[in-house]
């Protein structure tokens, strides 16, 4: 395991990937959100995965990867606190299991490195033809969002506890704004991000050198000026403000409450957040599961989850409409149960067992390991295999969870329920 710098804002980290017979090449570029630009960005992954100069439609592509042994590729868009995080990764057998002895990490490194830094355009601008097709899938994401009421419950929510702050952009960008999209604007966005982004390349199986290499010559054709990563943020503390939409015909309500800590100092260990979020609502042995939903009988569903880098906790359920405040009593008294009364060592030791669990079945898979080290790389943290998270688990103390859960205060609630009268 090793990380360099090949450039300014530039990146390599290789990982060991010996009991795989595959490779994985993935490439993140992080940049600051905008909001005049965030529908733009929400098209750009459409549009880059559909081909590259080399292979400028799907089927080209297609073609390419079926010739590869089948090799995988992905392009998406992620968050990183207030940055965004563009991402494209390739995944195939190993160069040494090639039937005819093909270097399969250059031909990964080009493909995946094609979608990134040299797209497919017309006449110096994305496809047009392209750029429409994939507006209209954008468009049916976005419209979809209603008819999804756990999720449009929580987006509202977040719209609410956000409001106009850069945590608060939409990272599948705006429906108002599809139109104004065009191949000159998208353009405009894909340059903005090659100049401004920080590059991390992560390796497993393959020849870093040689994906360096043809990187590095890649680059050197891009004009760049790499931002410094955006500031950790967080939602001031207020009073608790409650936001209800009736809909008509919903058999099931949903409900969200956000809370903030108020100031972005002073983050928390990522372990003591995930053994909090475990004891609070993130596992089958949480108080939000054992006494809310299986005991009280109030929610069909009831989790919480928290980000670090933006200061905020979430805790979303589904309830029978008109419970809506019965839910909401209960699940308060469960977190000032934690924050103030005693949390013994055997719950504690369930929730730990969980998330040892969940490290040992990191090691399974190239896509695990990776989000593994590549977390530690967004919190600026020495890279250390999952093995080390387990002796981080195993030190974590109820003081420490206790502490962290006290940070936290009720800012928003979102209800979205049937609508009175309504058969």
């Amino acid at each position: 395991m090793e990380r360099r710098q090949l450039a300014p804002g530039v990146f390599l980290t290789t990982l060991e990937a010996e009991k795989f017979n595959r490779c994985r090449i993935t490439i993140h570029l992080r940049y600051p959100a905008l909001r005049k630009s965030a529908t733009d960005a929400a098209v750009l992954p459409l549009v880059l995965e559909r081909g590259y100069a080399q292979c400028p439609d799907m089927t080209a592509l297609s073609r390419r990867l079926a010739r590869l042994y089948g090799a995988d590729l992905g392009v998406d868009v992620g968050s990183a606190g207030v940055d965004r995080i563009l991402s494209a990764d390739i995944c195939g057998i190993k160069d040494r299991f090639a039937l005819g002895g093909e270097n399969l990490t250059a031909a990964y490194a080009d493909i995946v490195l094609g979608i990134l830094f040299d797209p497919y355009l017309v006449d110096g601008l994305f496809d047009p033809e392209a750029v429409r097709i994939e507006k209209e899938t954008l468009a049916r994401r976005l419209q979809a969002e209603y008819n999804n009421k756990r999720l449009y419950c929580v987006r509202q929510a977040r719209r609410r506890f956000y409001g106009d702050s850069p945590a608060g952009i939409e990272l599948g960008g705006y429906l108002k704004d599809l139109p104004a999209v065009t191949p000159a604007t998208l353009k405009a966005e894909y340059d903005r991000i090659l100049s401004v982004a920080s590059i991390d390349v992560m390796v497993q199986g393959a020849d870093a050198g040689r994906v360096a290499e043809m990187l590095l010559d890649k680059l050197a054709r891009v004009k760049r000026a790499p931002v410094r990563f955006a500031s950790p943020l967080a939602m001031p503390i207020t009073q608790p403000r409650h936001f209800r939409e009736e809909i008509p015909g919903l058999t099931q309500a949903k409900l969200c409450m956000l809370f903030t800590t108020g100031t972005p100092e002073d983050l928390p260990s990522i372990t003591v957040l995930r053994m909090a979020m475990s004891l609070f609502g993130g596992s089958a042995t949480s108080r939000l599961f054992r006494n809310v939903r299986e005991k009280q009988s109030l929610c069909y569903y009831c989790g919480a989850s928290a980000l670090r880098a933006t200061g905020v906790m979430m805790v979303d359920s589904g309830v029978e409409p008109g419970r809506e405040d019965q839910a909401e009593a209960a699940i308060l008294k469960e977190l000032e149960a934690l924050c103030t009364g005693p949390i013994t060592t055997e719950e504690l030791d369930d929730c730990r067992r969980s998330l040892l669990s969940t490290l040992d079945a990191l090691g399974d898979s190239l896509g695990g390991l990776e989000s593994w080290y590549y977390g530690q790389i967004l919190r600026d943290e020495a890279l250390a295999p999952p093995e080390y998270g387990k002796v981080l688990f195993n030190a974590v103390t109820v003081e420490e969870v206790r502490e962290v859960l006290q940070s936290y205060h009720y800012s928003v609630c979102y209800a979205v329920t049937a609508k009175e009268g309504a058969q």
